[in-house]
């Protein structure tokens, strides 16, 4: 049975070649190749180096970082899986990474055992995320949901608050009756109320107006 081909891109020696040395350990790994940087990994792949089952990506490098050299990867090899390494634990980070297509993001720190675990659930399922990268994840899913208001649906909001007509609302928003009709039963829509109250409670429940 041939083995599973990582390359290592880390700028650090000490750390580049301890880690292939670890990976060296577990059982059907073997490590193919070390580079310095993105730039280095990029020339050789250009170069016609073989491309491995596991990239491990250091994220903080000089001449070109783990973020510009995932970017590459995914627009010309976006089939590769490869896993973040880092000592930042930052959430921007983080997601940076994912979204540009790494299978997972693990800290240095990381327990052999995990690292391991990681290897392989990558190698077999195409991803691994850990309690902290799943939670990142999470809560961009949950901000990705939230309703987002353009300034002018905002300013109609605060005015149908008031006690003034839909047709003092347009007169004061400078738009024709007609407009304001497409404001209101856009945001009825959006964030589904059905009627005027109901839009003066989601005012007040997310504080655009105060009482």
């Amino acid at each position: 049975m041939s083995k599973i081909k990582i390359i290592i891109v880390d700028d650090h020696l000490l750390f580049s070649q301890s880690l292939s040395y670890l990976v060296g350990s577990f059982e059907n790994f073997e490590v193919a190749g070390i580079y310095n940087n993105g730039k280095e990994f990029i020339t050789a792949v250009k170069g016609g180096i073989k491309l491995p089952d596991i990239v491990l990506l250091d994220v903080n490098m000089p001449i070109m970082d783990g973020i510009e050299t995932m970017k590459w990867i995914k627009q010309n090899h976006p089939d590769q899986k490869v896993i973040a390494l880092s000592v930042n634990n930052d959430e921007d980070t983080v997601m940076r990474m994912i979204t540009n297509g790494a299978k997972g993001y693990l800290l240095k720190d990381t327990d052999p055992k995990n690292f391991k675990e990681a290897l392989e659930e990558v190698y077999s399922r195409g991803f691994y995320y850990s309690e902290m990268v799943s939670g990142y994840l999470i809560n961009k899913l949950n901000n990705d949901n939230k309703i987002v208001l353009k300034e002018r649906e905002i300013e109609f909001i605060k005015l149908a608050c008031t006690e003034k007509t839909y047709k003092e609302i347009a007169d004061g928003m400078c738009l024709s009756p007609k407009t304001i009709d497409g404001y209101r039963e856009n945001l009825f829509q959006k964030l589904e109320i059905k009627t005027r109250i109901g839009l003066v409670l989601y005012a007040i429940k997310h504080k655009i107006v105060c009482i």
